[in-house]
């Protein structure tokens, strides 16, 4: 993996991390965890390994779900209460 590569998916994921911890709403936790996954993904795929492509695969399906969930029952919470705190 090139260097500056390297570098830029890491600063991400430091990124996506220090947006998670100091949010204060949930859809800015939501949007440092997304920066988180799209950080990590090529991290863990870097080696080109059969078992490390298809790790990655599975975090990222872990991960859509989990986001597909939260954004769902974020909704559906918004809709019986009427806001979106």
């Amino acid at each position: 993996m090139n260097p500056y590569a390297k570098l830029t998916f890491s600063l991400s994921l430091m990124l996506g991390t220090t947006i998670t911890i100091s949010s204060s709403h949930w859809m800015s936790a939501w949007a440092g965890l997304e920066i988180n996954t799209l950080a990590i993904i090529p991290l863990i795929s870097k080696s080109h390994h059969p078992r490390a492509i298809e790790a990655a695969i599975k975090y990222f399906l872990v991960q859509a779900a989990a986001s597909t969930l939260l954004l769902f029952s974020s909704m559906i919470n918004a809709w019986h209460t009427g806001q979106w705190d």
